[in-house]
């Protein structure tokens, strides 16, 4: 069985560095976005199972992408799971989000919320 890929959209590095260790350890295949990298052409590249998304990202609004992802055809199925400090879990929900992780959290939450979204594909 191939292990499921996860592409994170985040751009703290920090962040980045510490769910790659953390997602690998669990047998995720990981990929990381750059700051300014288009996510909607990575994910055109990457074919990934799920989307782990920040709504802040540093040159781009999470949410925007998500819903110019929803718009494009072949890619609009993705699994997106979106993340903040910020209450706006029912505006992700609302244009699309598979599931919304608030910050900060726990490493079994973000195991679990991934997993759950990966599996209702």
């Amino acid at each position: 069985m191939s292990k499921a890929k996860v592409l994170l959209a985040e751009d703290d590095v920090t962040m980045v560095a510490l769910l790659q260790t953390l997602l690998k350890m669990e047998g995720f295949e990981v990929v990381a976005l750059g700051a300014d990298e288009d996510v909607l052409e990575v994910v055109r590249h990457e074919h990934p199972d799920v989307v782990l998304m920040d709504v802040h990202l540093s040159t781009q609004s999470g949410l925007d992408v998500l819903e110019r992802l929803r718009k494009a055809d072949d890619i609009s199925q993705v699994r997106v799971v979106m993340s903040s400090g910020a209450n706006v879990k029912e505006d992700c929900l609302n244009r699309g989000a598979n599931g919304f992780l608030p910050k900060p959290y726990m490493p079994d939450e973000l195991i679990s919320i991934l997993r759950k979204a990966i599996h209702s594909a």
